[in-house]
């Protein structure tokens, strides 16, 4: 009797002790992300470059997390282990574990990369890896970067009947474009099973819009930009998870032209009004073949103009992540996959032009909102109309991240605008009591 009572309050301690001893807390994103693909080699004088041009992440194996930590940059953790093959290994989830251990509590971490670009046949295995990870470090995320709208069925791994029977199962139906629309049903379908089987902290994407023409050379734009950013943006709503979109800032593939100062300015604040919390460029650090901001370990002239963009990114980002995507909306004539902006919207533009409309706030009650220039090439003068209950309104300064004092709102009547926006810009408003 003595040793069943002796084991009962022993349990009954341990219990005490597991329950007063603080769980770590799941990943949760306190910062708009700016990083890239393809990251320097981790020295002293690379990192302390990343960090002077406006980045906040990049990427390094577990030895060179101090080296991160020094410049105040966070870092992905990048490992041969980091793969759903590595849980069936005895010795190489030994090894996982261990490196889990030794990471988990270091300053620089932020988050372990996993794969780029996989199809859905993957995602049961790194559903696995990536529960496996979060049940010894949730306070880190998992990395996985998906293909744009643009890739194939094959690339996917979801055939367009299986998405056509998927699409009753959707929740949410796309406004503006044609449900019997294969690209779309199967992009879908691709999001849903990725949410569902892998159950991401985040969502990354990439697609690339600069194009030029096979015959001529000649520049143009892709077709699909604004529906794959509007299709990640639900899936992540619904999911109440951020995502992050990978812009392009090389010329990799033949058929891409690079993107000019103004044309990334135009991606950055397109994916900021559609409600986006981090920005990739692709690429960093490269050879020739690739055209990136750094060419042998050389900046390009392309990379002057990151730089100012992640100093303006890093001004909008902390009011945008205390904001929620309550609207993305656009002016016609109407991008594939675009939304027009309702008539019941607290922010009606009534200017001739191409503008992309973010509405904001907070309880699902509009507080803010972003317009955007869509023509990349000219500046535009525009003029909204704003029924946003409240006494002031105020503009976010991009040159130091503040709110501008505004100007004093006659409560209950519409207010009107008007403003220049430069070629691919946007502004940021805010309505205070």
């Amino acid at each position: 009797m003595k040793l069943k009572f002796l084991r009962l309050v022993i349990g009954i301690l341990f219990l005490v002790s597991v329950a007063s001893t603080p769980a770590a807390e799941r990943w949760t994103q306190k910062d708009f992300i700016i990083t890239f693909w393809c990251p320097p080699p981790a020295t002293d004088e690379n990192l302390a470059r990343v960090a002077k041009e406006g980045f906040n992440l990049t990427w390094t194996p577990a030895e060179e997390l101090d080296i991160a930590a020094k410049h105040g940059v966070r870092s992905m953790l990048t490992s041969a282990l980091l793969k759903p093959e590595t849980l069936d290994d005895a010795t190489k989830r030994a090894e996982l574990d261990a490196l889990i251990e030794r990471v988990k509590t270091h300053p620089a971490l932020e988050a372990y990369y996993i794969t780029d670009e996989p199809g859905s046949g993957a995602f049961p295995g790194l559903g696995r890896l990536i529960a496996y990870l979060r049940e010894r470090d949730p306070a880190h995320y998992a990395y996985i970067n998906l293909y744009p709208t643009y890739a194939d069925e094959k690339q996917l791994g979801v055939s367009a009947d299986a998405a056509d029977r998927a699409k009753v199962d959707y929740p949410t139906d796309f406004a503006g474009v044609d449900t019997s629309d294969k690209t779309v049903l199967r992009y879908r379908e691709h999001l849903k099973q990725f949410i569902e089987t892998v159950n991401p902290d985040l969502i990354s994407y990439d697609h690339y819009h600069f194009l030029k023409r096979e015959k001529d050379g000649s520049p143009t734009d892709g077709k699909q930009y604004f529906l794959n950013l509007g299709l990640v943006r639900l899936a992540a709503l619904e999911a109440k998870k951020p995502f992050l979109n990978i812009i392009q800032a090389n010329t990799i593939e033949k058929h891409w032209r690079l993107p000019n100062g103004t044309e990334l300015r135009w991606l950055v604040f397109t994916t900021m009004a559609y409600g986006g919390r981090g920005i990739s460029y692709f690429t960093y650090w490269g050879p020739p073949a690739y055209n990136g901001l750094y060419v042998d370990g050389k900046p390009m002239p392309l990379l002057s103009d990151v730089v100012a963009l992640n100093k303006e990114i890093s001004g909008f980002g902390p009011a945008l992540m205390e904001l929620n995507s309550l609207g993305a909306y656009q002016t016609a004539p109407l991008p594939y996959g675009a939304e027009a902006i309702p008539t019941n919207c607290p922010v009606q533009v009534t200017s001739e032009g191409e503008f992309v409309l973010g509405l904001f706030g907070t309880n699902s009650q509009p507080t803010a909102f972003m317009l955007v220039n869509r023509n990349y090439k000219q500046e535009v003068q525009a003029t909204v109309t704003l029924s946003i209950p409240g006494r002031h309104l105020q503009e976010r300064a991009r040159a130091d991240g503040s709110w501008l004092p505004g100007r004093a709102l006659k409560e209950g009547r519409p207010t009107k605008l008007r403003f220049t926006l430069a070629p691919g810009d946007g502004r940021l408003f805010r309505v205070v009591p």
